[in-house]
Formats: structure tokens, C-alpha cells, sequence
């Protein structure tokens, strides 16, 4: 663990509170609008403000915030009332140094010292963005949170029917099942409160990827305070075995999220009734994670290239979008779904250079800069690719 994440890590974890949230083009130059400073999550009001919200009223209060453990700026956080619910920070002095289109995706990170000081911290690559949220256990794909500091499944009193759900799922669960059968268990969940069909999920995959996604993460949660907390809550024999203790949390949280979202995609791609095989070997062993719509296609080398079909799935994928580009020599033009929040547009024209093209869920689209956004395609528009495609591709190569 690098110095800036580690101190990320223990400003947030020291702090009276902290949010956090992806830069999107907007924040920057690449709209013009880096004027009007960083929105931040409208629930992140309390950690800002000690007096309650007045409808139709602004506040605002002048706060120090040392970046990165160097730069200071006396910045202004203000809640604008009267025409909109919104929270921003503005004034960073004309040489601030993230008011740069390169920034795009970056992960955003306040944590509130005292009342007037603030800590900001700017992550840029992929492995610190990952390491800082899987050691939170925050969801990847919602582009503003609030931190939970003291790690805290849930801090409301009244529990949702959600929360309620999961308590009684995992009641008798005294250890983490596998990957595969938690997050069947998420989306069983999900659509039983939700009343969600196969129909309702073929209408909606943008949003219905989404919804079984947060469920399961709410899902491991629960479940990991539940199996954990009689360990934690003892003392450990020494540092060495406190060290071995969260090493193994963290290992948990990274294998469980590196597989979650394939495992949803599968069941989206299946309630679609898409012809598809994950992990599929091509080239030198290689396995891209979606190839539709099988192996014993793709090495027949009769059956028309322009048929198949490639596609990744990574959370986040800043650094990690060029694994994609040599998976399977016969397919030109690569797709790789994301939850990114945003791109630069430098990293944009690499993909489009590199024939990948990338796929995001459809609330995710103004998070990239505007002249990009019609070149990407929402998980409901890939499906529609790839099922036209599947209408009219050569059925005896299927049948054999």
C-alpha cells in the first residue's frame, strides 16, 4: 500500500465523518464547468453543516482543506436551498491542480478533521480506487457515498424491508457461501420484495443489474458483520494476528467483488435467452469472460467471424481496459462493460484507437465527457447487438 492511499485511509478513518465520489467530466475542464467547483453528495450535509436544512434557504461556511498531506485551500462549502437540493465545494485558487480533464474517474475523498479543517485526497489509479473501497466496503457503482467511519452495517433504527430480507436470509449462515450462490441469493431477494420478473428484468437490465448488485453488496455486509464480529471484538493475541485477521477480510472482499458482477451479467444475458459461455478458452489459453456465443463456434473457423462476440467485465477499468484487446484473436472489435464513473477523454480515444468499446449502465452516460457518450452503449443496447446478431447467424453451426 502506497503512502497517499494509506493516508487516505487513516485521514477517513480518523475523521468525524467523510464521503466520497467520482469525478465526472463535469468537475473538470473537459465541460468548462470546473467553476463551480466539486458537487458532492447531497447526504453528506450533516458531516458539512451542524444546523438542520431550511427549504429555501442557502448556507455556507469557509473551511481549510490540506490535498493530498500538501496543498492547502481555503475553500467554501456551500448548500444551495432556494432553487435546488445541491452541495458543492468551490474556490481552490487558480492553480489547483485537479481541475483537469485527466481526472475524469478519479475517486474524490473529504474527511472532516474538525468542524473548519478538511483532509482531500485525489486517487487516480485503478488499485488504490479498488483497495480504498473494498477496505470500506463501498459499492463501485454508485458515483457519490457517504463513508460508514465506524463500519457500521446499519446506523437507522428503523430497518427497511430490504435489511430485513437479508437479516432473514443470512440468519443461519455461519460462513460465507460461494460467489456464485450469494449472488443468486441477492437476486432471488431482490426481485421477491421488488415483485421483479423475468419480463421486468428483459425491460430494464441497466437498472436490474444495478439493483442485484448493491442488494448483494448490502448482502455481504450483514453477512460478514455477523460472521465476523465475535472475532473482532476480542482482543488479539498480538499485532501479527490483528495484521493476518484483516488481510483476510480484505481477500474476501476482493474475491467476492471480483466475480459479483459476471455473475449478474449472466443472469441478465440468460433471462435474454442470449446464447453465451463465460470463461471460455481461445488463443494461448486465454478466457474472456462473455464470448457469445460459444467456444465450439469460435474455433470453427467456418463458422463467420463477424458472428461472434467479446465481451469484459471489470468495475473499474481506468488502468485495466487493454486485458480485453488480445482475449480472442478472431474477434476484431472488443466490448467491455464497466460501472465506471467516468473517463477521461484521452483514455476514450485509446479504446477507440484499441477497437474497444465500452458498455456502461444507462444511468451512467453523463458521467462521460458529452462527445463521447453516443459511442457508448448501455447494457440494454449491447444485448440488443448481440441478439440481432444471434437472429441471424448460420443455426446449423449451433445445432452441431
Amino acid at each position: 500500500m502506497n503512502e497517499l492511499l494509506s493516508s487516505a485511509i487513516q485521514s477517513v478513518t480518523q475523521s468525524k465523518g467523510a464521503f466520497c465520489r467520482f469525478l465526472s467530466a463535469n468537475d473538470t475542464h473537459a465541460t468548462g464547468g470546473h467553476q463551480y467547483g466539486f458537487l458532492l453528495p447531497i447526504a453528506a450535509y450533516p458531516i458539512i453543516f451542524n444546523q438542520d436544512k431550511v427549504k429555501g434557504e442557502n448556507k455556507d461556511k469557509m473551511v481549510k482543506i490540506r490535498w493530498q498531506n500538501d496543498l492547502v485551500t481555503d475553500s467554501r462549502m456551500t448548500y444551495y436551498g432556494k432553487a435546488k437540493n445541491e452541495l458543492r465545494i468551490t474556490r481552490f485558487g487558480n492553480d489547483f491542480p485537479y481541475f483537469e480533464e485527466d481526472h475524469v474517474g478519479d475517486l474524490l475523498i473529504i474527511a472532516k478533521q474538525t468542524d473548519d479543517d478538511y483532509e482531500g485526497f485525489v486517487l487516480s489509479t485503478e488499485d488504490d480506487i479498488d483497495t480504498f473501497m473494498l477496505h470500506f466496503n463501498l459499492a463501485a457503482d454508485r458515483p457519490n457515498q457517504i463513508i460508514d467511519v465506524a463500519n457500521i452495517v446499519s446506523t437507522i433504527s428503523e430497518k427497511t424491508s430490504l435489511q430485513v430480507a437479508i437479516d432473514e436470509a443470512i440468519k443461519d449462515m455461519k460462513d460465507f457461501p460461494q460467489t456464485s450462490e450469494m449472488g443468486k441469493m441477492a437476486q432471488e431477494l431482490f426481485n421477491k420484495l421488488n415483485r421483479i420478473n423475468t419480463e421486468s428484468i428483459c425491460q430494464s437490465p441497466d437498472k436490474i443489474l444495478l439493483n442485484w448488485y448493491d442488494t448483494e453488496l448490502s448482502m455481504f455486509r450483514s453477512l460478514e458483520e455477523k460472521v465476523y464480529k465475535p472475532i473482532y471484538t476480542k482482543p488479539f493475541a498480538d499485532c501479527q494476528s490483528l495484521i493476518e485477521f484483516s488481510n483476510k477480510i480484505l481477500n474476501r472482499r476482493k474475491s467476492r467483488a471480483g466475480k459479483s458482477l459476471e455473475h449478474h451479467l449472466s443472469a441478465i444475458f440468460t433471462a435474454k435467452e442470449l446464447l453465451f459461455e463465460e470463461q471460455a478458452v481461445t488463443e494461448n489459453n486465454k478466457k474472456p469472460d462473455f464470448l457469445f456465443p460459444n467456444s465450439i463456434c469460435y474455433h470453427n473457423f467456418e463458422f463467420p467471424a463477424e458472428d461472434l462476440t467479446v465481451l469484459g467485465a471489470k468495475t473499474t477499468c481506468k488502468d485495466r481496459w487493454r486485458q480485453v484487446i488480445n482475449e480472442a484473436d478472431r474477434v476484431d472489435e472488443k466490448f467491455l462493460f464497466t460501472l465506471q464513473q467516468g473517463i477521461s477523454k484521452n483514455q476514450l480515444k485509446e479504446m477507440a484507437d484499441e477497437k474497444v468499446k465500452l458498455v456502461v449502465p444507462q444511468s451512467h452516460i453523463d458521467s462521460y465527457p458529452e462527445e463521447y457518450r453516443e459511442s457508448l452503449n448501455t447494457l440494454s443496447g449491447f444485448i440488443e447487438i448481440v441478439k440481432e446478431k444471434q437472429e441471424h447467424m448460420p443455426k446449423h453451426f449451433i445445432m452441431s
